[in-house]
């Protein structure tokens, strides 16, 4: 009897404990649950946070500037806008003109070297026909005057060489206006925004920080996007220049050439 008394009891506390471990056990795995879904929780919050920021990084410089665009005022950031496009649109004609000014001169002074060989000025100004720049035009001009001797040939290449070089620079002047005007136009809405703002502290009998912060920032907008439109015309400006002076280069060499071979073909 005392034995089956003792078997129950090693039951009922062997019983008790697993049952113990289990709710410990239940226990622990709901946490573990709980722990698990805050870290999901957070990981999309994480994600959602990065998918915002980099939003933000891909439209913010475009809002930015229509935002402040607009903060500066139309009457004058209009006008500093006005000369931007007009500045690129100059700039695009000049880029294209140059692009087909250019050409390679040693293969144009081989053809008409051939020509001149095998068919004479003839066949020479056809060459010049076919070919386009002002560098063919400058031969040409040259070749119309062989029968008048090889000192008219040389005056006309230098005469219409130097109209060709005038060509090349054509639009550059109102390029260079509307580099010179927009920081201008910048610097004069400065002026008249900080004159307006201190109209403002004058009407409120009170430096108030809102009131001259507010004004401020307006009149500084207008000198950003003037300096901005400055920057990016002068970039584009030098360009040109440095296109010209090879093209003017290349063109000084080639003239050069072009009478050494008249003068042993005539």
């Amino acid at each position: 009897m005392k034995k089956l008394i003792a078997l129950v009891a090693v039951a009922g506390f062997l019983t008790f404990g697993m049952t113990q471990n289990s709710f410990a056990q239940n226990e622990q795995n709901a946490d573990d649950l709980a722990q698990i879904e805050q870290n999901e929780d957070s990981q999309v919050e994480q994600a959602a946070t990065i998918e915002d920021s980099d939003d933000q990084i891909q439209q913010g410089l475009h809002y930015v500037l229509k935002d402040k665009f607009i903060e500066g005022g139309a009457i004058w950031m209009m006008p500093i806008l006005l000369c931007m496009i007009f500045g690129l649109a100059f700039v695009i004609e000049r880029i294209f003109y140059l692009n087909l000014a250019s050409v390679n001169s040693q293969k144009l002074l081989s053809k008409l070297d051939a020509a001149l060989k095998s068919g004479g000025v003839e066949k020479a100004k056809q060459v010049c026909r076919d070919t386009k720049g002002p560098l063919a035009g400058v031969f040409y001009q040259g070749l119309d005057r062989t029968d008048e001797g090889i000192d008219s040939v040389e005056k006309a290449v230098v005469a219409y060489g130097g109209v060709q070089m005038g060509k090349l620079e054509t639009n550059l002047s109102w390029i260079s206006l509307c580099l010179s005007l927009a920081p201008m136009l910048g610097f004069l809405g400065t002026v008249v925004g900080m004159v307006f703002a201190f109209d403002d502290i004058e009407r409120a009998g009170d430096i108030s920080p809102t009131i001259v912060a507010g004004g401020m920032k307006v009149a500084l907008l207008t000198t950003v996007f003037g300096l901005i439109t400055a920057i990016i015309l002068q970039f584009f400006y030098n360009y040109i220049l440095s296109k010209i002076d090879a093209i003017v280069g290349d063109m000084e060499d080639a003239t050069i050439s072009f009478m050494d071979i008249m003068i042993k073909n005539k």
